[in-house]
């Protein structure tokens, strides 16, 4: 069920998209793109069974890397770095986790196989975040 919920969510935000970004030349396969995506959804749903919620949030993860980048884009302040490197994880994740989806149960397996990993892991995050969270109120 979250797989079919996150992957209405990829579908929205797709088909948004398509509809709203400059394609320049490519501006010519912005109809069939409109058509086939529907069609793609109903097939995916049809018969990706396996790990289609982690499929889903990979996409979601590949999607969710378009807006940090486009606002790290043109910026002058070098901790614009923190937020790009955060997109490029989150395209990394989601690529693996699309074409290779049990690696994310792997991912978690070897993070929560002790308590020492699990809170490392969980505590570098929150430095990250409280990094580019700071980095958002006094630098942008």
């Amino acid at each position: 069920m979250a797989g079919v919920i996150l992957l209405t969510v990829c579908l929205v935000w797709t088909f948004w998209l398509l509809c709203t970004i400059q394609m320049g030349e490519f501006s010519g396969f912005r109809r069939p793109l409109l058509i086939a995506l529907p069609i793609g959804y109903g097939l995916v749903l049809r018969f990706v069974g396996e790990f289609l919620a982690v499929r889903s949030l990979g996409i979601l993860c590949l999607l969710a890397a378009e807006p940090l980048l486009d606002a790290a884009f043109l910026r002058y302040e070098t901790s614009r770095l923190l937020v790009t490197v955060l997109a490029y994880l989150l395209i990394l994740a989601g690529l693996f986790w699309v074409s290779i989806p049990y690696i994310l149960r792997d991912q978690i397996n070897w993070t929560a196989r002790s308590a020492f990993r699990w809170r490392c892991f969980h505590a570098i995050a929150l430095i990250y975040g409280c990094v580019i969270l700071t980095f958002a109120f006094t630098r942008y």
